[in-house]
C-alpha cells in the first residue's frame, strides 16, 4: 500500500481535478428552464431540470467531483448509477460540441 500525505496529496488532488474537470464552453448560453444554445454553431437543445442544474454548476466552475457529491446529496441515486449516467452525460455534451477541448 502506498501512503500519500501532505503536499503530495494536495498535488494529486489538483492533478485529479485537472484530469476530470469538464468545462462548458464559455460562449454556451443556458437558461434555468433547460434551454441550451451554442452561438458558434447555431445549435440549440433542451434539457430536463436536473441537467439544467448541472449546467448551472458547471458554468459556476464546480468540478466534476463537487457536482457529483451535490447530486448524491440531493437525489436518491447510487454512486455507480451516477457514474454511469455522468459518463453518458459528458459524451452527449462532447457530441454536441458544448465542452472546452482538453
Amino acid at each position: 500500500m502506498i501512503k500519500i500525505s501532505g503536499s503530495d496529496k494536495n498535488q494529486l488532488t489538483r492533478i485529479f481535478e485537472y484530469i476530470f474537470y469538464v468545462k462548458l464552453k464559455t460562449n454556451i448560453a443556458t437558461s434555468d428552464n433547460g434551454f441550451i444554445f451554442n452561438p458558434a454553431t447555431g445549435d440549440s437543445y433542451t434539457s430536463n431540470p436536473i441537467a439544467a442544474a448541472i449546467l448551472t454548476m458547471m458554468k459556476a466552475g464546480k468540478t466534476d467531483a463537487d457536482i457529483k457529491l451535490q447530486l448524491l446529496d440531493i437525489y436518491e441515486v447510487e454512486s455507480k448509477a451516477l457514474e454511469r449516467d455522468w459518463e453518458d452525460w459528458i459524451l452527449q455534451l462532447k457530441d454536441a460540441n458544448l465542452l472546452e477541448a482538453r
